[in-house]
């Protein structure tokens, strides 16, 4: 028994262990990132992601497939790295933060000029609509954002209306109307 155990983390070298782990995280951080930017609509940085990750992907599970049954630590390296991939390609997605979002805010009504002066002062058009909450009268302010500085922008409304509820909604395109210029990819 002792013999196996030796033999499972000596069969392949440390540091081909640690290439295998560190490609497939960063090959699963690659496709969560161009899952994304392809959803987005940037479809030729899409494909050149696309093309990098399909390359680590056939060496690296070429290497582990053809390997397995004499070094199964290899495998799961492999699969340890697809796990901390998409959390780590979670993670960068989210500071790239690629797009734009649809912000749904429902106020009381005696602060929406307050919130949309902000707003549009911030340079984001602005939808209002008079509603009905659920024991008092409300204003519900759409408007569609880039999603870069998104926290800041929620981070003031709630600093002028504490009380306001705020919607977030992906959003994959927009035509027409006043709506911030679209982020580049590259720049």
């Amino acid at each position: 028994m002792g013999e196996w155990i030796v033999n499972f983390f000596t069969a392949a070298p440390w540091y081909i262990v640690l290439i295998v782990f560190v490609a497939k995280v960063i090959e699963v951080t690659l496709t969560t990132v161009r899952i994304i930017i392809v959803n987005r609509g940037f479809k030729l940085p899409g494909a050149i992601v696309s093309f990098v990750e399909v390359l680590i992907w056939v060496f690296v599970a070429s290497r582990v497939v053809s390997n397995i049954a004499e070094a199964p630590l290899l495998g799961i390296a492999y699969a340890l790295g697809y796990g901390v991939g998409v959390y780590v390609g979670s993670i960068v997605e989210k500071k790239l933060a690629f797009g734009k979002v649809l912000l749904h805010v429902i106020i009381p009504v005696e602060s929406v000029v307050e919130v949309s002066n902000y707003i549009r002062g911030e340079g984001v058009g602005l939808t209002t609509i008079d509603a009905k909450g659920y024991n008092s009268d409300k204003s519900v302010l759409m408007m569609y954002a880039n999603r870069k500085n998104i926290e800041i922008f929620k981070k003031g409304i709630l600093q002028i209306e504490p009380r306001a509820l705020i919607g977030e909604s992906d959003v994959v395109t927009i035509d027409g109307g006043t709506v911030p210029k679209r982020t580049k990819f590259v720049k």
